[in-house]
């Protein structure tokens, strides 16, 4: 079937901006922030993809895998991965802890507020990548603008809100969490010209392409993500441009402008060899 555009949806948080990012327009006067815009997949999809716009630190989170998720009655866990398109000077992302702790220790640490010192706070720039497996304790910062691939469940367990008003989730996230340092579980790889392997988990392929010219995109029947940053093209014919996200299953016909650069995701684990299959 021809891909399809993904519908947009506008999330207002607290933390969120009301000047976005080229594409999506700002928000309109006295409009409150927004901090996501998803684009959702008929059905109930694997993956979501969302853009993040920030002026403010995100809760210290966690969430859970697809174990206890499933525990509890949702259809699976959340990895998730950040790609970061804009970062103010000194922006930061806590991924982990900066040393290991017990979950007794960590709950301590989220009820005297301690936690903001212990989530370990990594200086971000454009074009960084961190993949966050379920369990990873973790809060995104002020001054960022990023795409995140995600499994898709809208399940967040709160450990600390910086004292917002909003419901904290202590004895469930505090059960899900692995509090421990931060250890990278991948290394990007390119395996041809233009394309990069950013990670590849029993979730999903995340790759970043930097590439030109016509090319079938052929799967082994999963669906794909493609999520232009820079440039454009056509595909099946439609076009193709930065600020919308398209899904694509079976053979799907991509045209790229010189130098587009994009994101592809796809659930699963293994790369797909045939992805491009250059139009000669």
């Amino acid at each position: 079937m021809p891909a399809i555009r993904l519908t947009s949806k506008r999330v207002e948080k607290p933390w969120g901006r009301t000047n976005l990012w080229p594409g999506f327009g700002s928000v309109a006067p006295g409009g409150d922030p927004v901090g996501e815009i998803w684009f959702e997949a008929p059905g109930d999809p694997e993956l979501l993809i969302k853009y993040l716009f920030t002026s403010e630190r995100l809760s210290i989170q966690v969430h859970p895998d697809d174990a206890a998720a499933q525990a509890q009655g949702f259809r699976r866990g959340k990895d998730e991965a950040w790609v970061i398109l804009a970062a103010e000077p000194r922006a930061t992302i806590a991924i982990g802890t900066v040393i290991p702790m017990t979950q007794d220790e960590l709950r301590r640490a989220a009820l005297d507020g301690t936690i903001e010192d212990l989530v370990d706070w990594k200086a971000v720039k454009a074009g960084d990548v961190y993949y966050s497996p379920a369990r990873t304790v973790h809060a995104i910062g002020p001054g960022l603008t990023l795409v995140e691939v995600q499994q898709n469940v809208d399940l967040t367990y709160r450990l600390y809100d910086y004292g917002r008003a909003r419901e904290l989730h202590l004895d469930d996230g505090i059960a899900v969490s692995n509090p421990v340092p931060y250890i990278p579980p991948y290394l990007a790889k390119e395996v041809a010209p233009g394309r990069t392997i950013l990670a590849d988990s029993a979730a999903f392929v995340l790759e970043r392409w930097k590439r030109s010219g016509e090319a079938m995109l052929i799967s082994d029947g999963r669906p794909i993500w493609l999520v232009p940053l820079e440039g454009g093209g056509a595909i099946d014919g439609g076009s193709f441009e930065a600020g919308g996200v398209w899904l694509a299953q079976g053979e799907t016909v991509l045209r790229l402008d010189p130098d587009t650069e994009l994101i592809v995701a796809y659930p699963g684990m293994g790369v797909l060899n045939r992805l491009w299959d250059p139009v000669v």
